[in-house]
């Protein structure tokens, strides 16, 4: 593989912050799609979720 070190220039256009808002971002959405998921659980009588990848959760109170 040939590597071409960058110019002074294309080094001034590289942004550090992008990897941690994208984790930031993926972090959010899951925090936020279990809260629905655990919501639905617990204000139902009967619940029952399917995710993909074959998760099943069944929530019955005795």
């Amino acid at each position: 593989m040939n590597a071409v070190p960058l110019s002074e220039e294309e080094l001034n256009t590289i942004k550090v912050g992008e990897a941690f808002t994208m984790a930031t971002v993926l972090l959010v959405f899951t925090v936020v799609i279990l809260a629905v998921v655990a919501y639905k659980l617990f204000t139902s009588p009967d619940a029952k979720i399917t995710l993909p990848g074959g998760y099943k959760f069944e929530w019955s109170p005795k």
